[in-house]
């Protein structure tokens, strides 16, 4: 199965209250850190909410 690899690479300073909680959930907590979570719809649903603040690429 799939792996997204997602690195945050702008701050949520400023951003809705859902958008932080968002990148708490996916494991993001400042600039530059990288979580690597399963492809799922889930997982994608969250990166499409803060895909203004991140950097997605597929991993094997």
């Amino acid at each position: 199965m799939a792996r997204l690899k997602v690195t945050q690479l702008k701050s949520a300073i400023g951003g809705k209250q859902n958008q932080r909680d968002t990148l708490r959930t996916l494991g993001l907590k400042r600039i530059g850190d990288t979580a690597v979570k399963e492809d799922r719809p889930e997982i994608r649903g969250m990166v499409k909410t803060v895909a203004h603040l991140v950097a997605v690429e597929e991993v094997e």
